[in-house]
């Protein structure tokens, strides 16, 4: 008796227990799609059916247009990777696999379903939606109830485009379904990664970075072509100094403002909060707010822990509010804040935030989980262009850009303070 040998990497090892979904996501190079046409062989060779009543699956993307977006090319290229032929029950048609005792394997768009046509699927105990970024609520909605047979499973796998794709919502939101496994791989979790796709990669590190963390690492497009900080925050990710970090008691809790202000028009009010650890800075936390009074700002900052922290202002935190004839810098020391303003640093403010920023990163490290939104809007922070005639316009100022000026203020200010080798000198003064 022949053996199969099925190669898996270890990070697919959750998937190969039975589950109703199954759901891999992840960037270029992880075997997602290896991984689900291997599984897809070996449960048709699993079940075929004790009366000619063989696996039947059905291979899913949004729109197919032909068998050439399809992954019937793959699952053949398997076969032929497991030595598998009609002498083990699969026979390979224009448009169908047949698998052992009559099973098959048909490969469809779900645009060509009506709620009427899906119905011709209850029967089908697998469905891999490959690709499935692209997947619709509505034509999820119809494939859902539709795979019903006993021991039926839904598999999913895609390369995240949007926190707001539907797919990433059902499989990545708060509310998951019952009886999903989810599993993220990336090029490192593949054993079998090739020196060509290495390249590949570097070269999109170099060369794309404003694509590298989607295109590579699974992440979501977050960045703008021309973002300013694309390829620092690639670096920074790929070096590991997105995780887990904790606030130092010993060390200076610094709050970092874009000043906005109320009403549903006004700019957005932007804090970074961060501490100087050595030549280290600590990015600990992010905080954006639209429209609110500046009581609300403190409050999250008391509600977080940052009663403490020195709050350090654009030069606009000494300019007097039109109507009540205060500051923010006198408001927030009222509030029991130490408090000072970054003066002006007159034209060219908005270059020389974003040239200390990107002189900064090397020694830059976020924590992961309370600086997402804010780490999307330094991603996206690019310059405006005017492409007729091929000349940029400065920095887009959009909603990005309150978080980047915020970030830009922190690097300035940043590079003012004393190194260890710049101690302050003590001196006295000898009058003769």
């Amino acid at each position: 008796m022949r053996t199969l040998q099925i190669d898996t990497a270890a990070v697919f090892e959750p998937l190969l227990a039975p589950a109703r979904y199954k759901a891999a996501h992840g960037g270029r190079g992880s075997g997602k799609s290896h991984f689900f046409a291997g599984k897809l062989i070996e449960d048709a060779l699993a079940e075929p059916g004790d009366h000619g009543e063989g696996l039947r699956s059905v291979c899913i993307r949004e729109v197919q247009k032909d068998l050439a977006q399809s992954s019937k090319a793959l699952i053949e290229a398997k076969l032929r990777d497991f030595n598998l032929g009609e002498k083990d029950g699969f026979k390979v048609y224009r448009d169908v696999i047949q698998t052992p005792g009559d099973g098959l394997v048909i490969f469809k768009g779900m645009q060509d379903y009506t709620a009427e046509s899906i119905k011709s699927l209850e029967a089908f105990k697998r469905a891999w939606w490959e690709e499935a970024q692209s997947a619709t609520a509505h034509s999820l909605s119809l494939l859902r109830p539709t795979i019903r047979a006993p021991g039926s499973e839904l598999w999913f796998s895609w390369n995240a485009r949007r926190k707001t794709d539907p797919v990433d919502m059902l499989f990545r939101g708060e509310e998951k379904p019952t009886g999903c496994v989810v599993v993220q791989a990336n090029w490192r979790d593949n054993p079998w990664f090739t020196p060509e796709l290495e390249q590949e990669r570097l070269d999109c590190l170099r060369m794309q970075p404003d694509q590298y963390d989607h295109i590579w690492e699974g992440g979501y497009i977050t960045v703008a072509e021309g973002a300013y900080f694309a390829r620092q925050l690639a670096e920074c990710k790929a070096q590991g100094r997105v995780g887990s970090l904790s606030r130092d008691p010993l060390m200076t809790t610094r709050a970092y403002w874009d000043i906005g202000g109320t009403g549903a028009k006004a700019d957005a009010c932007a804090i970074w909060i961060v501490q100087f650890v050595g030549e280290q800075v600590r990015v600990l936390d992010y905080y954006e707010a639209v429209g609110q009074e500046l009581a609300a700002h403190v409050n999250w900052l008391r509600a977080k822990g940052y009663e403490k922290a020195q709050c350090v202002l654009p030069h606009d935190g000494v300019q007097h509010d039109k109507v009540y004839r205060v500051t923010y810098e006198s408001a927030l020391r009222q509030a029991g804040f130490d408090v000072r303003s970054v003066p002006n640093m007159g034209a060219g403010a908005a270059t020389t935030r974003i040239e200390s920023v990107r002189r900064l990163f090397p020694a830059i490290w976020f924590n992961a989980q309370t600086t997402e939104a804010g780490r999307d809007a330094l991603g996206w922070y690019h310059e405006k262009r005017d492409e007729a005639r091929g000349i940029g316009l400065g920095p887009d100022h959009d909603w990005s850009s309150h978080a980047a000026d915020a970030f830009g203020l922190m690097a300035v200010d940043k590079a003012q303070q004393p190194t260890a080798h710049q101690a302050p000198l003590n001196y006295r003064r000898i009058i003769r």
